[in-house]
């Protein structure tokens, strides 16, 4: 707990002036609900949070998340692991199961650091893991991050992709296997869509963090290949189109060329 309080107050000084002015969203206020056990460290995340703009709410316990969720749907969901009640691996799984919760953006937070951990996260649907301790100053940048990349997607221009029997409506925010309604998370459905964008072109993992992810991810690119194999799961034609270029990325076949 100290460390986590001592790297907050290092990284508080270092926001000063114009540096501070920079972490917070000029968009719509974004609203995040923090699920975590330890008061103090859930009051230091909201502070953060509220300071880059944010409007921010608290939870303590596993099984208060599914209620609140469903009663008033938060833009995104900081998630600690070990919590009382229900385990946040299997709030994750839960809200990932249900329709309505399926695409919201979730940033599992934990002093769980073990690769299998962050991997578990990743697998059951989590768009982002940091492990305590952190810098508020991170947190609040992945927060940005996820909450940009969602929104852009929302309102790009031309409200409809197609590659193959895939088809994305972006306004609903709807992935389609020929025909059959796919449910992807938020980090899914935007790494999809990039995937489409870019294909024919062979893109890294480094990339691919940098442009889906939006800022340098330090841990690793076990997440990228987390969510590739995620989508090859859920979409077969993705399973042969979306080439792994080994020791490198991927690379989406381009069918019009084919």
């Amino acid at each position: 707990m100290s460390d986590l309080l001592n790297g907050c107050y290092d990284a508080d000084r270092l926001l000063t002036g114009r540096a501070r002015a920079a972490t917070i969203d000029t968009a719509a206020v974004s609203h995040i609900l923090i699920v975590e056990d330890d008061r103090d460290i859930a009051e230091l995340i909201r502070h953060y949070l509220v300071r880059a703009g944010h409007t921010a709410d608290v939870l303590s316990s596993g099984t208060e998340v599914l209620p609140r969720v469903r009663a008033r749907r938060p833009d995104l969901l900081v998630l600690d692991l070990m919590l009382p009640g229900l385990h946040g691996l299997e709030v994750c799984q839960a809200l990932r199961r249900d329709r309505a919760t399926a695409d919201l953006p979730v940033i599992v937070v934990t002093a769980r650091a073990e690769e299998s951990d962050r991997v578990a996260g990743l697998e059951l649907g989590a768009d982002d893991y940091l492990t305590k301790p952190f810098s508020p100053k991170e947190l609040v940048a992945r927060v940005g991050a996820l909450l940009r990349r969602a929104a852009r997607s929302g309102t790009a221009a031309g409200g409809r992709t197609t590659y193959g029997v895939i088809d994305i409506d972006r306004d609903r925010h709807v992935v389609t296997d020929n025909g059959r309604e796919v449910t992807l998370t938020a980090k899914e459905f935007l790494l999809l869509e990039y995937f489409i964008q870019h294909r024919g072109r062979v893109l890294s993992r480094d990339r691919l963090l940098s442009e889906v992810w939006s800022y340098q991810y330090t841990g690793g690119t076990r997440t990228v290949d987390v969510h590739v194999r995620r989508l090859r799961e859920k979409i077969p034609l993705l399973a042969d189109a979306l080439v792994t270029v080994k020791q490198f990325g991927y690379k989406l076949a381009d069918q019009s060329r084919e």
